[in-house]
């Protein structure tokens, strides 16, 4: 017979960015369960509360604005917004009520109870490792593709399941350009995609280097880049309807000002420049894959399921600043992203069959 327990305080243990499934406790408490016996472990004293939780499948997302609940707006509330807002996302909303986000986390739950942290931050880019934050970017506590890569890397516990979607203010590509470049494109184009490739290479190099070092399985997912074609068929509506009634948007042209390449003069490029960043992107996990061979505990998937996601329809932009996902909109990327992570859930021994209690990572 099982004696009843307290359910243990996570404070200590929790950051603002990270969720624990609340009824991990009574799940692992089921005999049934494949944790079963680090809950026996727990109860009878020989782990305590952090080293339980610590046992859970854990699971972590690296992006930029669109894996957070951020939109711009005036500079104000954009800076409190960015600083204060956590979850509500495609990959770690909790809520229950209606208007929640069906998250990648609340999909997970179904098969096994987790730990999720996201580490995305508002206009977060793949950059070099040594670049030197602007003070707009530090105010609003933005972290870099390395940063958030540090971040992860600080934690004791590495990740089972790690998703990667970052790189859309990459494809800025009109930002900081030269004149003569604006005009004669392809050359830019062509370089910015290597680049784009070298950096996020190196920062997949220090995550599979950790990687190398531990013992269970872990599988990272590389997300392609967001569906831009389809995007922008619904920012044309946004500002079509904006220009019929002003009160509607009320700040989709200071987007233009952000990003600036979201301009309808260079949206082609833009389109171009992030189909040549995923193909980069192919190209390296597949180098990666290679590699990888003497080291059966390491998964890593291409991913091109965001980057043919469907955001024509108005619903999936934000009524505010019609760029950043609506509701809808993060409900489009949960269900695309968690649909393509049937053989990297396999791998890590989370499947369907084994729902309710049985999925960890072995």
């Amino acid at each position: 017979m099982i004696r009843r327990l307290k359910e243990p305080r996570l404070r200590a243990y929790l950051r603002k960015i990270t969720a624990v499934s609340t009824d991990y406790l009574t799940r692992v408490a089921d005999p049934g369960s494949r944790l079963h016996p680090f809950y026996l472990d727990y109860r009878d004293g020989r782990i305590d509360c952090a080293q339980l939780i610590a046992r859970l499948p854990h699971a972590a997302a690296i992006g930029d604005s669109l894996s957070t609940d951020v939109y711009i707006s005036s500079a104000l509330s954009t800076f409190w917004r960015a600083r204060t807002r956590r979850g509500k996302n495609w990959f770690l909303d909790t809520g229950s009520s209606p208007r929640s986000v069906c998250s990648v986390f609340k999909r997970l739950e179904k098969l096994t109870p987790l730990v999720a942290t996201e580490y995305g931050g508002l206009g977060a880019m793949v950059d070099t490792g040594h670049d030197r934050l602007s003070f707009s970017r530090r105010i609003l506590r933005t972290r870099n593709f390395s940063g958030q890569v540090s971040q992860l890397l600080s934690h004791k516990r590495f990740p089972d399941l790690i998703l990667i979607w970052i790189g859309h203010n990459n494809v800025d590509w009109a930002w900081r350009s030269p004149p003569a470049e604006l005009k004669q494109s392809e050359k830019r184009l062509q370089r910015l995609s290597e680049r784009f490739r070298q950096h996020y290479t190196r920062q997949m190099h220090r995550l599979v280097a950790r990687a190398q070092t531990e013992s269970h399985h872990i599988a990272i997912v590389v997300y392609g880049l967001v569906n831009f074609a389809s995007f922008f068929k619904a920012r044309e509506v946004a500002e079509a309807l904006r220009e019929k009634n002003p009160k509607l948007y009320p700040y989709l042209e200071v987007d233009f000002k952000h990003f600036i390449s979201m301009r309808p003069a260079y949206r082609g490029n833009l389109i171009r420049l992030t189909g040549m960043m995923n193909e980069q992107l192919r190209a390296m996990v597949g180098q990666f894959d290679r590699k990888l061979g003497r080291f059966p505990n390491i998964r890593v998937q291409y991913s091109d399921v965001l980057a043919k996601a469907d955001l024509s329809r108005i619903e999936v932009i934000h009524e505010v600043d019609g760029w950043h996902p609506s509701v809808q909109g993060h409900n489009v990327f949960a269900e695309a992203a968690f649909n393509d992570l049937g053989p990297s859930l396999e791998f890590l021994g989370i499947t369907e069959a084994e729902s309710g209690d049985r999925g960890v990572g072995r």
